[in-house]
Parts: C-alpha cells; sequence; structure tokens
C-alpha cells in the first residue's frame, strides 16, 4: 500500500510504532502531580445558577467599562505623548494602542460569552489552561486591581490639592514625614479615606454602585464633548505643519510637520498610549451580575472600546490643533491652554471633569477585586471567608471590605511611581493568556472521542506521522483527542516562540543595533511563527459556537498574543522582579492551602 508515493514499512514496524505512540500517550491518563496542577472545568461546568444579584444591563456596562478606561489619561496622554515622543502624530499611536487593545478585546469577549461567571481572566484561564496558571494570574489580577485603585487614589488627592497651592502636602510631609527610600514621602491620608468611601459603596450593592457609577461616566463623557467643541473654535492646521525653522530654539521639536519624530516614534508612543485603555476587563468580571451576561458583556466591551478610542483620539485632535506640539504641558496639557488663554471657565471644567474621571477609574479598579477573589474562593483556592455574600445586598461584603482595606494602604504609604508598571505587565499578562485560552477551546471539544492513535496502514514512519496529524492530512472536521492534543502542542511552542521574536526585537532595539545577523535571526523566528500559524489554522475546531466569536482564528489572537508580549518586553527590569516576589508569594499561598481546598480535587470525574 501507498500513500502520496511513499511506501508504507512492514506491518511489523507499523504495529511497533503504533505501540509505542499509543504507550505515550497513555502515560497522560496516570495521575500525577503535574495533571493535578493542570486540572481544567468545563464549560458545561459554569452554568449554575449565581449567588450574586443579576442587576447590570448594557447600559450598566457600557458605563462601567468606560468609567473604568477613560480616566485621568483622556486629559494627560495626549499632551504626554505628543510632545515627548511624536508631535501631531499622537493620533495614529492612539489608533495603534486601539488596534492592540481591541484584538485582546475581541478575545475577552468571546470567553465573556462562553463563561458568564465572575472572575474574569481567572475563570477563563481555569477553563483554557488550568488550574495552577487560574490561581496565579488571579492573584496577579488582586495585585493590578488593588495598586489601580491605590494609584488613581493618590493622583486623585494631589489633583484636589494642587489649585490651593498643596497645603495637604506641605502639612503632611513637616509633621508625618516618611524616611524610608522605597515609600511615599508621607502618608496620604485623603487617598486612605477616599478608598474606604468607595469601599463602603461598592459593598452597599451593585445597584447603588453602578448608579454613582453612571452619573460620573456621564460626567466625564460630557467633559470630554466640552473640550473637544471649545478645541474646534480654536483649531489650527498650522499647528500640524509647523516647519523645522519655525521651532524655537533650545527646544525639542524634531524635524516639524505631522510626523516631527519619525515613524518609529508612533510606535514608542502607541506603547505608551496603550495604557489608556486599560480597564475595559473589568467588564467581564460581571458574569455573574449581568442580566444577559452571554450577549451584554461581549457587546459592551466592543461599544466601550470604541467609544474610548473615538474619545481619546477627539481629544488628541483638538489638542494639538489647538496648541503646537513642543509647547504642550505634559501633567494638564488642557488645563495649560485654558489657563494662557485666560478661560478661567473651561479650566476649572477640565479640572472638574478629571476628578469625575478619577472616581469613576476607582470605582472601576476597586469592583472587580473582591469579584475576582470571590470566584478563587468559591473554588476553593483562596480563604473561604472571601465567597460569603451578604443576604441583603448580595455582594461578597468581606472581600469587599479587605480589598479595599489593602488598597487603602497601599495608597497611603507606597511610593507608586515604582509599583505603577505592575498594573501594566499583570494587564498585559492577563491579555496574553485570555488570547492563549481562546486558541485553547477553539480546537477543544468537550464531547470528542478518543480515538487511536494511528490508524492502520496510514502512516509510514513515526515522523511522517507527526507531519500527518500537525497538517491534518485527513482533513478531519471534528476534534478528536490526537487533534485536541497536537493544537495544545503547536499553541504552547507558539507561545514560546513569540517570547523569543519579540525578546529578541526588544533586545536588538536596546543593546545592540540591527546587524544582517539579527535580521536573519528576526525573519526566522517570524516565519516559524507563521508557520504554526498555518498549522493551528489546519486543526479541526470545536463545535461549540458560542453567541459571539473571534474572527479570524487563529491569526487575530495570535498577533495579540505577539503584541502584548512585545508591550511587556519593553517594561523595566524591577517590574519584572516585584511581580516574581508577588507571584512566589501567591505560589505559596496555594501550596499550603489552595491545592489542597480546590474543589476540583474533590471531584477527580471532572478533572481534564
Amino acid at each position: 500500500m501507498t500513500w502520496s508515493g511513499i511506501h508504507t514499512p512492514t506491518a511489523s514496524t507499523s504495529h511497533s510504532i503504533k505501540k509505542q505512540l499509543n504507550v505515550v500517550l497513555q502515560n497522560f491518563d496516570n495521575p500525577s502531580i503535574i495533571q493535578s496542577l493542570l486540572r481544567r472545568k468545563k464549560e458545561s461546568d459554569l452554568v449554575a445558577e449565581p449567588k450574586l444579584r443579576r442587576e447590570l444591563n448594557l447600559f450598566d456596562l457600557v458605563s462601567l467599562g468606560v468609567g473604568s478606561t477613560l480616566g485621568l489619561g483622556a486629559y494627560v496622554l495626549p499632551g504626554e505623548v505628543s510632545k515627548l515622543l511624536t508631535g501631531p502624530a499622537v493620533i495614529l499611536s492612539f489608533l495603534f494602542a486601539a488596534v492592540a487593545s481591541a484584538l485582546s478585546g475581541l478575545c475577552y469577549a468571546e470567553f465573556a460569552s462562553r463563561v458568564p461567571k465572575a472572575g474574569s481572566a481567572y475563570a477563563f484561564s481555569y477553563v483554557g489552561v488550568g488550574e495552577l496558571v487560574a490561581f496565579l494570574i488571579g492573584w496577579d489580577l488582586i495585585l493590578e486591581y488593588s495598586i489601580g485603585c491605590a494609584s488613581i487614589a493618590r493622583a486623585l488627592s494631589g489633583h484636589l490639592d494642587k489649585p490651593f497651592g498643596y497645603p495637604m502636602k506641605r502639612y503632611l510631609s513637616t509633621n508625618f514625614p516618611i524616611r524610608v527610600s522605597f515609600l511615599a514621602p508621607y502618608p496620604d491620608v485623603f487617598s486612605f479615606f477616599a478608598i474606604l468611601l468607595l469601599t463602603v459603596i461598592v459593598a452597599w450593592g451593585i445597584r447603588e454602585s453602578s448608579m454613582i457609577n453612571k452619573i460620573f461616566t456621564v460626567v466625564n463623557i460630557l467633559t470630554v464633548i466640552i473640550v473637544v467643541i471649545s478645541g474646534l473654535f480654536l483649531a489650527d492646521i498650522k499647528n500640524w505643519k509647523i516647519k523645522k525653522e519655525d521651532i524655537p530654539e533650545g527646544v525639542t521639536g524634531g524635524e516639524g510637520g505631522f510626523l516631527p519624530f519619525g515613524w518609529p516614534s508612533v510606535f514608542a508612543g502607541a506603547a505608551t498610549c496603550f495604557y489608556g485603555f486599560v480597564g475595559f476587563d473589568v467588564v467581564a468580571t460581571t458574569g455573574e451580575e449581568s442580566k444577559k451576561p452571554r450577549r451584554d458583556i461581549p457587546l459592551s466591551i466592543v461599544i466601550s472600546l470604541f467609544i474610548i478610542t473615538f474619545s481619546y483620539c477627539s481629544l488628541a485632535t483638538v489638542l494639538t490643533l489647538m496648541w503646537p506640539y513642543y509647547d504642550q504641558d505634559i501633567d494638564a496639557p488642557f488645563i495649560h491652554i485654558y489657563e494662557k488663554l485666560s478661560w478661567t471657565v473651561l479650566q476649572w471644567v477640565v479640572t472638574v471633569g478629571a476628578v469625575f474621571a478619577l472616581f469613576t477609574n476607582m470605582i472601576g479598579t476597586l469592583y472587580p477585586l473582591p469579584r475576582v477573589m470571590y470566584a478563587m474562593s468559591c473554588d476553593g483556592l483562596m480563604f473561604k471567608i472571601f465567597s460569603l455574600i451578604n443576604s441583603k445586598t448580595k455582594t461578597p461584603v468581606w472581600g469587599t471590605i479587605v480589598s479595599g482595606f489593602f488598597a487603602a494602604i497601599i495608597s497611603s504609604i507606597f511610593d507608586l511611581q515604582q509599583l505603577m508598571n505592575m498594573m501594566s505587565i499583570g494587564t498585559l499578562m492577563a491579555y496574553t493568556l485570555v488570547c492563549f485560552c481562546v486558541l485553547i477551546l477553539r480546537y477543544t471539544d468537550e464531547m470528542s472521542d478518543t480515538v487511536k492513535v494511528i490508524d492502520d496502514g496510514n502512516i509510514c514512519t513515526s515522523l511522517f506521522a507527526i507531519l500527518a496529524i500537525c497538517v491534518n492530512l485527513p482533513n478531519s472536521e471534528t476534534p478528536t483527542k490526537r487533534t485536541e492534543r497536537m493544537s495544545v502542542a503547536i499553541t504552547i511552542i507558539f507561545l514560546f516562540m513569540a517570547i523569543c521574536f519579540t525578546g529578541t526585537i526588544t533586545f536588538v532595539q536596546t543593546y545592540s543595533e540591527f546587524s544582517k545577523e539579527a535580521y536573519i535571526l528576526i525573519i526566522t523566528l517570524g516565519g516559524c511563527l507563521i508557520v504554526l500559524g498555518y498549522l493551528l489554522s489546519r486543526q479541526p475546531k470545536s463545535s461549540n459556537r458560542p453567541m459571539f466569536m473571534v474572527p479570524l482564528v487563529p491569526f487575530v489572537p495570535c498577533l495579540s498574543i505577539i503584541l502584548n508580549l512585545y508591550l511587556m518586553t519593553k517594561l523595566d527590569s524591577l517590574t519584572w522582579v516585584r511581580l516574581a516576589c508577588w507571584l512566589v508569594a501567591g505560589s505559596s499561598i496555594y501550596i499550603c492551602y489552595g491545592f489542597h481546598h480546590s474543589l476540583e480535587r474533590r471531584n477527580p470525574t471532572n478533572n481534564s
């Protein structure tokens, strides 16, 4: 017998090959610690009646997504990026950052449609990857949201203190100084009590906190509209066509024009602008409090990203048309312009709008914290107290109190400038993992049957067998255990290759120049990623069709993984060290408590 002109081996050889490969796969079925760490939930296990109150409609979810994302960055990032990096091309930087965020947002939307549970990336990774990774990403999200809330509270304190000449800062730094290098110069009492106040509001009930969030978000959007309309009256296209010779001496203005610093600066600016989109994933934590989670959560993520992108680009447009890019104020660009124009009313409008924006940001970062802890506690991976639901408010009160108090302490005593990158790296890790999980579940079918590893007479050699499975020569349309394992293997290899690819680019950009050898290495790694993406696209996809699905799988999630990893490699080494320390602390909790109390461990029939 032949296949594609290649002769099959003898019957004894073929039997030996089949026996060896079957023995290898059978080893995966034996219980082990590794399998315990990688045990996964099934999508069908997540359809139980929720304990939290379903109160949120589509408008509530959009308000939460916009409010938690469109914050102080709307009033700061355009000026900072345009002056230091891009010039008027800051608009393009926001667009590129929006594309990178949208790719991850699509993956979040599909997972929210698949897994309508509290916990966001934690719940998603429990289904897609396994228990250990799910715990670590949940632990990472706790730090991310805590630092996010603390940093916003700190910024709110400074923003309110500034118009009055910093009386609070002077008093506290003089009478209560903290002389520790890695802590704040003084205890920020205002930010401490501001977080405690919001903790009470969030614990009060989802309906009440959602109403306050909607009011603050509407005020924030109205402020953006006022700024954009007022900017149109001052818009001058000449500010996009400034010649190099017209730039004042001693001012860093590049070559002038729309792209004064070139295209590389646009991509560098996109890396900074990306952090202005952090927060939309908060919507994914509302799986058990949304009235129609499978429809409303994906839709609200898409709508939120559209509103946020349009707002950022509009603000960046009017800002660079109103005033020369090289004369922007990096801390408060709009207030700076209104002050120079003596537009006092608009100056205070922006100030008040920024305060409301900060409050909505705080709610957006504080709200998901107890939800993540609640989801982990319900699964037995965190202490039971965090899963207790108040009978009246139907909220995880104890989780809200503990997480709010933790964020308040961080805000009051830590120097948050050293920790700001921690929020970024945590978010990017979560984005990457969600995209990875989408790839896993797209090629995994819970109803797939276990089949023989080798079909009789179809494989000539073991190498050819692997190649046949990789490219799906039989053109199977339904996933089997064999194709599922191959898809997982290809996805894991793709992830490691993407790490090497993005790490190489960043290393060359930082420590050397693009030599011939560097180009060859980068092109080779890029080619491998393309081949792996093609091999993955050849595998049969799951018959499970959620209400919302990411288009062009596997290429959209793969591209998102590459972009997220690239942005992660741009972060400094100390950020990675701090993240490692936090994950080590979390691992000790998992080893001492979570591993032994896991509900999946007590239900071995659910283990993957």
